[in-house]
């Protein structure tokens, strides 16, 4: 139950808090006066969509807060989603705007949570119902799932999903093991080639390539390198030339710098370099001739190289990568051809348990089949017996069950067929049903399902509009018995189910401040008899004042009457827990911590 409403800098309105009571709460107001701004403020709360426009002009932030009587069955789930559990529910919205920006944040009893935890719970605190919603009942999936909700038939339906969903996979399994068959051999094949090929080539080092080049350059320029490297000998270790080579001056050197370290030590360091660098010269020396000495044309090696080198690179060109990558493509092909060749399940095999999931999925359909037929018998009745009192005494209504093609939802199709006049065949809703009939029907339906759903308050949004007098009446009436069990919330012009509310609220606009910037703001009231009295005359219209004060009173008379019947009757009958018995209470599904 929505105990209280705070609504800060959202459309017109500047600030406003509401106090709901239970049983029936009606608003009333001009057209226009703000009375479905309230409703999106109660549709934000709960996680509606949310735009710029929502936000008071001249403000950058609105926030709707709402307290709820927190329903008992929601302790686990509440648990689970780390929400403090308390006797009351604190549901916050924050819009903020920035620029063309806007962000949101929801809360619940000070904890911030998803949108769709808070769908979740808004299925057990708030329902919204007009005749915005025909195009909802008038699709056969809305339709079908309606049915299964009515009859708690989720289980079943989910249950055929699994069939599905297996038997889509298990034909799924079965087409590309077709597809790889028919792949097989040529792939096979290929693979084969292509190991075969690649295997010959004896690929084993990524930088084959470059050693095998440099190689190549040193076989090709050996007459140079042993003409250079004799040449570098002589310099640096010993020159045929009568000239001095670099270790015969390096030597005289050390000898004139030991003469020197006898008479100054200070130059010891400078000694010790030249000694080390007349042993390295001399090491270098000797072994640049030996490097020398080793070389040896080669031509049929170099020719070897040349060859290799030149197949690699074709190799490499034809598959379109370098050698490492090369590599890589031979131990996959090899690890590909080693699963084509290698058993795994067979068609026949495959087949078979496709059979075996389809004979599951179609048992799963056959009984939700059954389930449906046995709640459409119920829906059937218990609509009819709904909508009789609402002015269609000689009403049909039909939930037409055919078959279809399995899927994840089963087997059937689901058609609400309708016909609200005597001799008039049954059709589709969408068909036959006018704006009238599909507020009532609508309205007829909710009362079938308040029996079995936990929604703590239902609101209707001008669930009258476009029928007469009479069935006016009939629709406070029914709303009226509605609120016997829970808080109703409804939107109304009509002065007949003004004068049924337990709770009347007036809504109005108002211009506040001075006329040079004077600005609009939404205002509400709740009304105390007299103002109600004056409300209601106002909604009725009449000949003169007294006329409407008069009819103002008679309608609220008769309203006290109906009430105080529907009481004793209520008294008589068995308890709300006995009657709702043979149901059981839904609940969220719990879910695990965040």
């Amino acid at each position: 139950m929505l105990l209280s409403l705070h609504i800060s800098n959202f459309a017109l309105i500047d600030e406003l808090t509401i106090d709901f009571a239970r049983g029936l709460n009606v608003l009333t107001g001009e057209t226009g006066a703000g009375k479905s701004i309230i409703l999106d403020a109660i549709d934000a709360l709960l996680g509606g969509t949310v735009s710029a426009r929502l936000v008071r002009s001249g403000t950058s932030r609105a926030i709707v807060q709402g307290t709820f009587k927190s329903p008992l069955h929601l302790v686990d789930w509440l648990q689970a989603n780390e929400i403090i559990v308390a006797e009351n529910l604190i549901c916050t919205r924050e819009i903020s705007r920035t620029g063309g920006t806007i962000r949101s944040k929801l809360r619940v009893n000070g904890t911030v949570v998803s949108k769709q935890i808070l769908n979740e719970l808004r299925e057990h605190l708030v329902e919204i119902t007009g005749q915005g919603q025909t195009s909802q009942i008038t699709a056969a999936h809305q339709q079908r799932q309606l049915l299964d909700a009515y009859g708690s038939l989720e289980a079943d339906r989910l249950q055929v999903n699994q069939h599905f969903q297996a038997w889509q996979q298990a034909e799924k399994n079965l087409t590309q093991r077709q597809q790889q068959q028919a792949d097989h051999a040529f792939r096979l094949e290929t693979l084969r080639m292509e190991v075969q090929e690649l295997e010959s080539a004896a690929l084993e080092a990524p930088d084959e390539l470059i050693a095998l080049d440099q190689e190549h350059q040193t076989l090709n320029h050996v007459v140079d390198l042993q003409q250079q490297s004799y040449q570098i000998y002589q310099l640096l270790y010993q020159n045929d030339l009568g000239e001095s080579a670099a270790a015969d001056l390096l030597s005289k050197a050390e000898n004139l710098l030991v003469g020197c370290v006898d008479i100054d030590p200070k130059l010891q360091p400078l000694l010790d370099v030249v000694s080390d660098s007349l042993t390295q010269i001399i090491d270098v020396g000797r072994r640049i001739n030996s490097y020398g000495d080793r070389l040896e044309a080669d031509p049929q090696r170099l020719e070897e190289i040349e060859d290799r080198m030149r197949f690699l690179k074709h190799i490499c060109r034809k598959y379109g990568c370098n050698l490492g990558e090369l590599i890589d493509r031979l131990e996959k092909s090899q690890l590909e051809l080693a699963g084509l060749t290698g058993k795994g399940e067979s068609i026949e095999e495959l087949q078979a348990l496709l059979d075996t999931c389809y004979a599951k999925l179609l048992k799963a359909c056959e009984k939700l089949t059954d389930r449906r037929q046995q709640t459409a018998q119920k829906l059937q009745q218990q609509l009819v017996a709904e909508l009789k009192p609402l002015g269609m005494a000689k009403v049909q209504f039909l939930v037409d069950i055919q078959p279809q093609i399995p899927s994840g939802n089963g087997a059937d199709n689901v058609c609400f067929l309708f016909s609200p006049n005597p001799g008039e065949p049954l059709q589709s809703l969408a068909a036959t049903a006018s704006g009238g009939e599909m507020s009532r029907f609508l309205l007829a339906l909710k009362a079938c399902f308040s029996v079995i759903t936990p929604t703590g308050t239902l609101i209707f949004d001008e669930i009258d509009t476009g029928v007469s007098g009479k069935v006016t009446q009939s629709i406070a009436d029914k709303l009226q018995q509605l609120a016997i069990d829970r808080q109703v919330l409804c939107v109304t012009h009509q002065p007949i189910m003004a004068a049924m509310a337990d709770v009347h609220f007036q809504v109005r606009k108002e211009g506040v401040g001075k006329k040079a910037q004077e600005r609009t703001v939404v205002k509400i009231e709740r009304l105390e008899p007299q103002r109600r009295r004056e409300e209601i005359a106002q909604l009725a219209g009449g000949h003169s004042a007294a006329d409407s004060i008069a009819f103002a009173d008679s309608l609220l008379s008769q309203a006290t009457a109906t009430k105080q019947s529907a009481a004793s009757l209520a008294e008589n009958l068995p308890s709300k827990k006995s009657r709702r018995s043979h149901k059981k209470t839904k609940t969220v599904p719990v879910k695990k911590a965040r």
